[in-house]
């Protein structure tokens, strides 16, 4: 989460209070829905059978949905990945 527009001096106090607000709500969902994405990676990496609008940045990755061949090849290595990014997480 970023706090830092309720700084600027153009603002009044009521919009520096918004400003709080919109930092907190979009970092707490930004937040929750990285870790909704890394939960589906992990569990089920499989496509929807219809499109889906702004799907996270990890759905690309899936399996195609009803290609079981592909999501068995691949299970392993997208939780790999998983684990990888949690190493990298870890250090910074």
């Amino acid at each position: 989460m970023i706090f830092d527009r309720y700084q600027l001096v153009y603002l009044n106090l009521i919009e520096r209070v918004n400003c709080l607000y919109c930092s907190y709500a979009n970092g707490l969902v930004a937040y929750v829905r990285e870790i909704a994405a890394r939960t589906e990676q992990y569990w089920c990496p499989i496509k929807h059978a219809r499109r889906v609008v702004a799907a996270h940045e990890h759905y690309p990755k899936f399996a195609d949905y009803g290609d079981a061949e592909s999501y068995h090849q691949e299970l392993a290595r997208l939780r790999r990945e998983l684990q990888d990014q949690h190493a990298r997480d870890a250090q910074s």
